[in-house]
Protein backbone atom coordinates (compact mmCIF):
# COMPACT_ATOMS: atom_id res chain seq x y z
CA UNK A 1 0.00 0.00 0.00
CA UNK A 2 1.32 3.78 -0.92
CA UNK A 3 1.52 6.26 1.95
CA UNK A 4 -1.19 7.90 0.68
CA UNK A 5 -3.76 5.44 0.03
CA UNK A 6 -3.11 4.73 3.83
CA UNK A 7 -3.29 8.38 4.57
CA UNK A 8 -6.75 8.35 2.67
CA UNK A 9 -8.02 5.53 4.70
CA UNK A 10 -7.25 6.96 7.96
CA UNK A 11 -8.95 10.36 7.26
CA UNK A 12 -12.24 8.46 6.22
CA UNK A 13 -12.34 6.59 9.66
CA UNK A 14 -11.94 9.30 11.21
CA UNK A 15 -14.55 11.41 9.69
CA UNK A 16 -16.91 8.24 10.38
CA UNK A 17 -16.36 8.45 14.05
CA UNK A 18 -16.56 12.07 14.04
CA UNK A 19 -20.09 11.40 12.35
CA UNK A 20 -21.24 8.72 14.97
CA UNK A 21 -19.95 10.21 18.39
CA UNK A 22 -22.76 12.88 19.08
CA UNK A 23 -21.88 16.51 20.07
CA UNK A 24 -21.43 17.61 24.13
CA UNK A 25 -24.75 18.26 25.06
CA UNK A 26 -24.01 22.46 26.55
CA UNK A 27 -25.33 22.87 29.90
CA UNK A 28 -26.07 26.24 30.11
CA UNK A 29 -25.60 28.03 33.67
CA UNK A 30 -27.94 27.60 36.13
CA UNK A 31 -30.50 31.10 36.48
CA UNK A 32 -30.23 31.81 39.85
CA UNK A 33 -34.09 32.09 41.47
CA UNK A 34 -34.89 36.48 42.39
CA UNK A 35 -34.00 36.82 45.83
CA UNK A 36 -37.93 37.28 47.14
CA UNK A 37 -37.79 39.94 49.43
CA UNK A 38 -40.29 39.47 52.29
CA UNK A 39 -41.52 43.51 52.76
CA UNK A 40 -42.67 44.42 56.13
CA UNK A 41 -47.17 44.58 56.10
CA UNK A 42 -47.57 48.18 56.06
CA UNK A 43 -48.45 49.98 59.18
CA UNK A 44 -51.84 50.24 60.07
CA UNK A 45 -53.33 53.59 59.80
CA UNK A 46 -55.53 54.38 62.96
CA UNK A 47 -58.93 55.38 62.78
CA UNK A 48 -59.00 58.78 65.11
CA UNK A 49 -61.17 58.40 67.40
CA UNK A 50 -64.01 61.09 67.63
CA UNK A 51 -64.96 62.99 70.90
CA UNK A 52 -64.91 66.18 72.52
CA UNK A 53 -61.71 68.28 72.41
CA UNK A 54 -59.66 67.84 74.62
CA UNK A 55 -58.27 70.82 77.51
CA UNK A 56 -60.09 73.09 75.08
CA UNK A 57 -62.16 75.26 77.71
CA UNK A 58 -65.89 76.24 75.96
CA UNK A 59 -67.83 79.47 76.69
CA UNK A 60 -71.10 79.22 75.42
CA UNK A 61 -71.64 83.01 75.87
CA UNK A 62 -69.58 83.63 73.61
CA UNK A 63 -70.86 81.53 70.65
CA UNK A 64 -73.89 83.40 68.95
CA UNK A 65 -76.66 81.39 67.99
CA UNK A 66 -76.74 82.04 63.72
CA UNK A 67 -79.60 84.27 62.89
CA UNK A 68 -82.04 82.64 59.97
CA UNK A 69 -81.17 84.48 56.94
CA UNK A 70 -82.32 83.53 53.24
CA UNK A 71 -79.46 82.13 51.40
CA UNK A 72 -79.27 79.97 47.80
CA UNK A 73 -78.85 76.40 47.94
CA UNK A 74 -75.20 75.18 48.38
CA UNK A 75 -73.94 73.95 45.14
CA UNK A 76 -72.78 70.48 46.59
CA UNK A 77 -74.66 68.35 48.63
CA UNK A 78 -78.37 68.97 47.03
CA UNK A 79 -78.17 66.14 44.89
CA UNK A 80 -81.14 64.12 44.85
CA UNK A 81 -81.20 60.91 44.98
CA UNK A 82 -78.17 59.66 46.39
CA UNK A 83 -77.68 56.74 47.74
CA UNK A 84 -75.29 55.80 51.32
CA UNK A 85 -74.60 52.38 52.57
CA UNK A 86 -77.45 51.01 49.98
CA UNK A 87 -79.58 53.12 51.16
CA UNK A 88 -81.19 55.95 48.86
CA UNK A 89 -82.61 59.23 50.07
CA UNK A 90 -84.47 62.35 48.13
CA UNK A 91 -83.64 65.59 49.33
CA UNK A 92 -86.23 67.72 50.08
CA UNK A 93 -87.27 70.61 47.92
CA UNK A 94 -88.20 73.12 50.20
CA UNK A 95 -87.98 72.84 54.27
CA UNK A 96 -90.70 75.37 55.24
CA UNK A 97 -93.03 73.34 57.49
CA UNK A 98 -90.44 70.10 58.40
CA UNK A 99 -90.82 68.95 61.59
CA UNK A 100 -89.34 65.73 62.94
CA UNK A 101 -88.65 64.27 66.27
CA UNK A 102 -86.53 61.23 66.91
CA UNK A 103 -82.97 60.62 68.22
CA UNK A 104 -79.93 62.88 67.59
CA UNK A 105 -76.54 62.31 68.18
CA UNK A 106 -73.47 64.27 67.93
CA UNK A 107 -69.59 64.59 66.11
CA UNK A 108 -66.55 66.04 67.55
CA UNK A 109 -63.18 66.38 67.16
CA UNK A 110 -62.24 63.37 63.87
CA UNK A 111 -64.27 65.32 61.52
CA UNK A 112 -62.99 69.00 62.44
CA UNK A 113 -61.78 70.97 59.51
CA UNK A 114 -62.71 68.49 57.49
CA UNK A 115 -65.17 69.21 54.78
CA UNK A 116 -69.17 69.02 54.91
CA UNK A 117 -71.21 68.04 52.15
CA UNK A 118 -71.82 71.39 51.53
CA UNK A 119 -67.47 71.36 51.52
CA UNK A 120 -67.73 74.41 54.06
CA UNK A 121 -65.21 73.01 56.83
CA UNK A 122 -66.56 71.23 59.69
CA UNK A 123 -66.36 73.17 62.78
CA UNK A 124 -67.11 72.08 66.20
CA UNK A 125 -67.26 75.41 67.92
CA UNK A 126 -70.56 76.82 65.62
CA UNK A 127 -73.76 75.29 65.83
CA UNK A 128 -74.44 73.49 63.17
CA UNK A 129 -75.94 70.09 62.26
CA UNK A 130 -75.74 67.08 59.70
CA UNK A 131 -79.21 65.82 58.13
CA UNK A 132 -80.36 63.24 55.37
CA UNK A 133 -82.47 65.00 53.39
CA UNK A 134 -82.86 69.11 54.11
CA UNK A 135 -82.08 71.16 51.63
CA UNK A 136 -78.34 72.62 52.71
CA UNK A 137 -78.41 75.04 54.36
CA UNK A 138 -81.43 74.87 56.43
CA UNK A 139 -81.97 76.30 59.47
CA UNK A 140 -83.60 74.66 62.27
CA UNK A 141 -84.49 74.51 66.16
CA UNK A 142 -83.53 71.67 67.92
CA UNK A 143 -85.01 71.13 71.00
CA UNK A 144 -84.06 68.04 73.62
CA UNK A 145 -87.48 66.81 74.87
CA UNK A 146 -85.92 65.41 77.88
CA UNK A 147 -84.67 68.72 79.13
CA UNK A 148 -86.26 71.55 77.65
CA UNK A 149 -83.05 72.79 76.19
CA UNK A 150 -82.99 74.70 72.73
CA UNK A 151 -80.42 75.84 70.01
CA UNK A 152 -80.52 76.84 66.33
CA UNK A 153 -78.21 75.68 63.96
CA UNK A 154 -77.44 76.06 60.31
CA UNK A 155 -77.62 72.55 58.87
CA UNK A 156 -74.82 72.02 56.08
CA UNK A 157 -73.86 68.41 56.02
CA UNK A 158 -75.61 64.95 55.34
CA UNK A 159 -75.81 62.40 57.89
CA UNK A 160 -76.25 60.77 60.43
CA UNK A 161 -76.44 57.30 58.23
CA UNK A 162 -77.75 54.96 61.22
CA UNK A 163 -81.30 54.45 60.70
CA UNK A 164 -82.27 55.40 64.43
CA UNK A 165 -81.21 58.55 64.26
CA UNK A 166 -82.57 62.17 62.69
CA UNK A 167 -79.74 64.72 63.20
CA UNK A 168 -75.52 65.01 64.15
CA UNK A 169 -75.10 68.18 65.92
CA UNK A 170 -72.02 69.72 65.86
CA UNK A 171 -70.16 69.51 69.49
CA UNK A 172 -71.22 72.99 70.39
CA UNK A 173 -74.70 72.29 69.65
CA UNK A 174 -74.75 69.19 71.60
CA UNK A 175 -73.42 70.60 74.50
CA UNK A 176 -76.04 73.33 74.80
CA UNK A 177 -78.78 70.91 74.37
CA UNK A 178 -76.81 68.76 76.95
CA UNK A 179 -76.10 66.15 75.63
CA UNK A 180 -72.36 65.29 75.37
CA UNK A 181 -72.09 63.10 78.05
CA UNK A 182 -74.89 60.21 77.01
CA UNK A 183 -74.03 60.85 73.27
CA UNK A 184 -77.50 61.36 72.10
CA UNK A 185 -81.18 62.38 73.03
CA UNK A 186 -84.79 62.69 71.96
CA UNK A 187 -85.20 65.76 70.44
CA UNK A 188 -87.94 67.74 67.88
CA UNK A 189 -86.26 69.59 64.73
CA UNK A 190 -88.32 72.32 63.73
CA UNK A 191 -87.11 74.29 60.66
CA UNK A 192 -87.18 77.85 60.05
CA UNK A 193 -88.09 80.24 57.70
CA UNK A 194 -86.13 83.07 57.89
CA UNK A 195 -89.25 84.92 56.03
CA UNK A 196 -91.00 84.29 59.28
CA UNK A 197 -90.67 85.85 62.69
CA UNK A 198 -89.84 83.43 65.52
CA UNK A 199 -89.85 84.60 69.43
CA UNK A 200 -85.94 84.62 70.19
CA UNK A 201 -83.72 86.22 72.60
CA UNK A 202 -84.30 89.72 73.22
CA UNK A 203 -82.02 92.27 71.13
CA UNK A 204 -82.70 89.71 67.82
CA UNK A 205 -84.85 90.72 65.15
CA UNK A 206 -86.48 88.26 66.46
CA UNK A 207 -88.16 89.79 69.38
CA UNK A 208 -91.48 90.41 70.05
CA UNK A 209 -91.74 94.41 70.60
CA UNK A 210 -94.62 95.47 73.20
CA UNK A 211 -94.82 92.07 74.94
CA UNK A 212 -93.62 90.83 78.74
CA UNK A 213 -89.78 90.01 79.18
CA UNK A 214 -89.04 86.40 80.84
CA UNK A 215 -86.21 84.27 81.46
CA UNK A 216 -86.75 81.05 80.33
CA UNK A 217 -85.09 77.97 82.03
CA UNK A 218 -87.29 75.37 79.46
CA UNK A 219 -89.55 73.26 78.37
CA UNK A 220 -89.79 69.68 80.23
CA UNK A 221 -91.80 66.81 79.17
CA UNK A 222 -91.44 65.57 82.27
CA UNK A 223 -93.37 67.35 85.26
CA UNK A 224 -91.19 66.05 87.95
CA UNK A 225 -87.84 68.04 85.68
CA UNK A 226 -89.75 70.63 86.04
CA UNK A 227 -90.50 70.49 89.45
CA UNK A 228 -86.68 70.20 90.51
CA UNK A 229 -85.72 72.58 88.28
CA UNK A 230 -88.33 75.09 90.17
CA UNK A 231 -86.90 74.25 93.24
CA UNK A 232 -83.10 74.60 92.56
CA UNK A 233 -83.80 78.27 91.76
CA UNK A 234 -85.83 79.06 94.57
CA UNK A 235 -83.64 77.53 96.84
CA UNK A 236 -81.07 79.84 95.19
CA UNK A 237 -83.11 82.56 96.44
CA UNK A 238 -84.64 83.32 92.97
CA UNK A 239 -87.96 84.87 92.98
CA UNK A 240 -90.82 84.72 90.66
CA UNK A 241 -90.18 81.08 89.46
CA UNK A 242 -93.28 80.01 87.33
CA UNK A 243 -93.82 76.57 86.45
CA UNK A 244 -96.84 76.38 84.19
CA UNK A 245 -98.40 73.47 81.84
CA UNK A 246 -98.04 74.24 78.15
CA UNK A 247 -99.87 72.37 75.08
CA UNK A 248 -97.62 72.52 71.47
CA UNK A 249 -97.91 70.40 68.73
CA UNK A 250 -100.16 67.93 70.43
CA UNK A 251 -97.73 67.40 73.26
CA UNK A 252 -97.82 68.98 76.96
CA UNK A 253 -94.74 70.07 78.32
CA UNK A 254 -94.07 71.66 81.78
CA UNK A 255 -92.55 75.70 81.03
CA UNK A 256 -90.17 76.96 83.84
CA UNK A 257 -89.84 80.84 83.37
CA UNK A 258 -88.95 83.71 85.86
CA UNK A 259 -90.17 87.09 84.85
CA UNK A 260 -91.82 89.18 84.19
CA UNK A 261 -89.27 92.23 84.57
CA UNK A 262 -89.69 95.10 83.41
CA UNK A 263 -85.73 96.19 82.93
CA UNK A 264 -83.78 93.86 80.20
CA UNK A 265 -80.53 94.60 82.51
CA UNK A 266 -82.40 92.58 85.60
CA UNK A 267 -83.82 90.04 83.51
CA UNK A 268 -79.59 89.90 81.80
CA UNK A 269 -78.55 89.01 85.80
CA UNK A 270 -81.10 86.78 86.37
CA UNK A 271 -80.64 85.06 83.11
CA UNK A 272 -76.64 84.77 84.04
CA UNK A 273 -77.63 83.58 87.90
CA UNK A 274 -79.63 81.05 86.29
CA UNK A 275 -76.98 80.01 83.79
CA UNK A 276 -74.53 79.98 86.86
CA UNK A 277 -76.89 77.54 88.82
CA UNK A 278 -76.74 75.11 85.73
CA UNK A 279 -78.88 75.81 83.25
CA UNK A 280 -77.35 76.98 80.04
CA UNK A 281 -79.84 76.74 77.62
CA UNK A 282 -81.80 79.49 79.32
CA UNK A 283 -82.70 82.01 77.65
CA UNK A 284 -84.22 85.52 77.97
CA UNK A 285 -87.31 85.88 75.91
CA UNK A 286 -89.82 88.62 75.08
CA UNK A 287 -93.47 86.54 74.99
CA UNK A 288 -97.16 87.45 75.06
CA UNK A 289 -97.88 85.49 77.71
Amino acid sequence: MSAAWWLSLMGAALLIAACATPPPTRQPHPVAEPRRVQKAAPAAETEPVDGPPVGVEIDLEKIPEPVPRAEPRSRYGNHSPYTVHGRTYHVLESAKGYVERGLASWYGTKFHGRPTSSFEPYDMFQYTAAHRTLPLPTYARVTNLENGASVVVRINDRGPFKPDRIIDLSYVAALRLGIVARGTAMVEVRALDPEEAEPGPVGSSRSLQGSALFVQVGAFLERENARRARNRLQEAGLSGVRLTRVRANGRTFWRVRLGPFREAAEAARVLAEVRRLGFPAAQMLRSST
